[in-house]
């Protein structure tokens, strides 16, 4: 008989000064007026802290960022696309 492999629930854990984002994938307008874009052509994305290592200061879970668009890890994680990407590459907090 051929067991199947038991599914546990994965998370990730940034450690030291990385930062987990899960990127926008749509165009953004903050209440300002500001559009951030998410085509490809763009120089810079936006996302959503999912998760901060024990060394980082002033981003939390939840807050959505600005950052470099190749900057970072790409990681795919139960099927969501994330990335990991060091708290000194992350060029603003957007607020709207």
């Amino acid at each position: 008989m051929i067991e199947e492999p038991q599914r546990t629930d994965l998370t990730l854990e940034p450690l030291d000064d990385f930062v987990v984002i899960q990127p926008s994938d749509e165009e953004t307008e903050t209440r300002h007026g500001l559009i951030i874009p998410a085509s490809e052509d763009a120089g810079a994305r936006s996302g959503i802290v999912t998760a901060v290592g024990d060394s980082v200061g002033g981003i939390e879970p939840g807050d959505k960022v600005l950052f470099p668009k190749h900057a970072g890890f790409d990681v795919r994680l139960a099927g969501a696309s994330l990335k990991v990407l060091r708290r000194g590459e992350i060029i603003a907090r957007v607020h709207d």
